[in-house]
């Protein structure tokens, strides 16, 4: 039987077989089976902390008891990954075959970074995943609109989507719904940001748990404990859509980038890059820049620069941040 890994809880994962009714077992009342994975594929790739991720396309076979072992794990069209936080030297794959990633931010309650925002956007621009820029809680940012604003043309400028939504409020929700319909999306972000509130909006059935913001520390609480994908069909569309909510994120360290290489996943610098004097010009101290000079002009933002450089000092001493 084949399947699509919609939940992860540590050894065992739940499949959900997507044949036609026909295709499943005699006397069968579900189309969803807890599978166990067959030994050999834990050690297959030991860089990884999770062998099979949300997302994956599995073949397995049923047991006597009705639960699966699977046997094969079809080839990815793309991932988000990031360096397992505990394990230098591990990985860990958020979720894979996705179409698009909607990275959620906040700017209080708690704050999110330009710096985590733009680790996110590179590695799905490696992948070859769309992505969006989500600032929820504006309910929340009356006394800083303006900061909003900024952010919002910081990325707008750097060409990506960016949407000012509130969950709480349901601002900016159809807009949104339009955007995911019929699309395997991704929420991703810190604790906090309000990723199962917005998917709670999409369909109040969900009932995802959500979480509050500690008031001392001003971060989010974890709700969500390991990744998982709700099939829904939101209103007005015909198509089936996969929602994946996944723990909150403190910190992405990003793998497999070289400093020479990174500057084709920033939009804004990759359209410059036939421009400067050196093919492998990593735009720190090479002279005839294009992206320095674009920097000095005000066509690439500084603050986007400035990550750029800091994400360069990270893969070079191999520390996230």
């Amino acid at each position: 039987m084949t399947g699509l890994v919609i939940r992860t809880t540590g050894s065992w994962y739940r499949v959900l077989v997507q044949d036609t009714p026909e295709a499943l077992p005699s006397g069968s009342l579900s189309n969803e089976y807890d599978c166990r994975l067959r030994g050999k594929f834990r050690t297959h790739n030991n860089k990884q902390t999770n062998p099979i991720a949300v997302g994956d396309h599995v073949v397995f076979e049923l047991q006597q008891d009705g639960t699966g072992l699977i046997t094969e794990v079809a080839e990815r069209r793309n991932c988000i990954i990031r360096r397992a936080t505990k394990l230098s030297k591990q990985t860990h794959v958020l979720a894979s075959n996705i179409d698009l990633l909607c990275v959620v931010a906040t700017l209080g309650f708690p704050r999110t970074s330009t710096g985590f925002i733009d680790r996110m956007l590179v590695t799905a621009e490696a992948y070859h995943i769309h992505a969006c820029l989500i600032i929820n809680k504006i309910d929340l940012c009356e006394e800083f609109m303006e900061e909003v604003e900024d952010l919002k043309r910081l990325y707008e400028n750097a060409g990506y989507p960016v949407y000012l939504v509130s969950a709480l409020k349901g601002v900016g929700i159809d807009t949104l719904q339009s955007l995911v319909a019929g699309k395997i999306v991704l929420f991703s972000g810190h604790s906090g940001v309000g990723k199962s509130a917005l998917l709670n909006t999409f369909n109040p059935d969900l009932h995802l748990r959500v979480g509050e913001v500690s008031d001392w520390s001003l971060k989010g609480k974890h709700t969500t404990t390991f990744a998982e994908i709700f099939p829904i069909t939101l209103s007005g569309s015909n198509q089936t859509t996969y929602l994946i909510d996944s723990p909150g994120i403190k910190e992405f360290g990003m793998v497999d980038f070289t400093a020479e290489e990174l500057s084709h996943f920033f939009p804004e610098m990759r359209s410059r890059l036939h421009d400067c004097q050196f093919s492998n010009c990593t735009h720190r101290h090479e002279p005839h820049c294009a992206i320095k000079a674009a920097v000095e002009s005000g066509e690439i933002a500084e603050e986007r620069y400035i990550n750029y450089l800091n994400i360069i000092d990270s893969l070079e001493d191999n520390t996230p941040r």
